[in-house]
This record gives C-alpha cells, structure tokens and sequence, in this order.
C-alpha cells in the first residue's frame, strides 16, 4: 500500500488480514471500523485511503459466507499468470511481438476450455445459490425488477 508506511504496514497488513478472518458479516464489519481507529491518528492517508475503498473492501459480505474465501482469494489469476510466465520462459526470446500474443492467447484458450468443460473455480451451483441470496438496497431512487431472472446459462 503506496500510503502507508514501511515500518508500521505490517502491523496494517495484519489488521487488514484479520478483516477477513471473521465468520460474519457483523464481525468483519467491526474489525474494519477497528482497523480505522487504529490508523486515524498515526497514519490519516491510509486512514482516508481505506475509508473511500471501505464499500470495495467490504463487498465480499453480501455473499453467502461459504463463498467469501473463493471471493476474496486471487488464486486462479496467480495460476494464470504462473502458467504463463513457465510457458514464455521455456521459450526465452521471442522473434516479435505477435509471436507472444499467440502462445499467450493459446494459454487463455486452455483456460477457456477448461471452464467450458464444468472445472470452474466458482461452480454454477454455487453462483446460483450466490444469486438467490437477498440483496437490500435503501438508496431512493434506485429500482430493481419485481421478477429478475434466477437462472444461470453457461
């Protein structure tokens, strides 16, 4: 975090990591207003910074809690990526700039495919039970379908 200091962003990183430790969304919220206490005198800019980011960070909760870690994690985009970096690492140099666009679209593609064929990290099932639950919205002026569509289509 650009706006935080060296010598306390590990004590930030823990109280931040401890936001997503908690088994509801009543605690997580209360451990995020900690969070803020605890920066808003030593540090105001982190203070600000993660206050305006606080609906981002916070999303996570309005899912049902056996989904948040898949949520929050940034697994498959690492794994992407790693895969990536072996396959353009096996092949040292490129002759020119098309040539590691095709062998990165040739590795979205296997992605692709792999999601397409049922192995997805977030599995229909689970993105329709995620769908069902009940999302409350007190801002006037915002309305929503009476009926919205409850199914899925891959």
């Amino acid at each position: 975090m650009s706006v935080c200091s060296k010598q306390l962003w590990p004590a930030v990183k823990a109280m931040l990591h401890s936001v997503y430790d908690q088994p509801d969304a009543a605690s997580v919220t209360a451990q995020f207003d900690r969070l803020l206490d605890y920066v808003a005198e030593k540090l105001p800019a982190v203070h600000d910074h993660l206050d305006t980011a606080r609906a981002d960070i916070l999303a996570f909760t309005s899912f049902p809690t056996e989904v948040w870690q898949q949520i929050w994690s940034n697994n498959p985009n690492e794994r992407l990526n790693k895969e990536i970096r072996r396959r353009t690492d096996v092949v040292g140099i490129f002759p020119n700039r098309d040539a590691i666009i095709r062998l990165v679209g040739a590795v979205l593609a296997e992605q692709t495919d792999e999601w397409i064929e049922g192995r997805r990290y977030l599995g229909l099932d689970l993105l329709t039970r995620s769908r069902l639950t009940t999302v409350t919205n007190d801002t006037p002026g915002d309305t929503f379908d009476d009926n919205p569509t409850l199914a899925l289509t891959a």
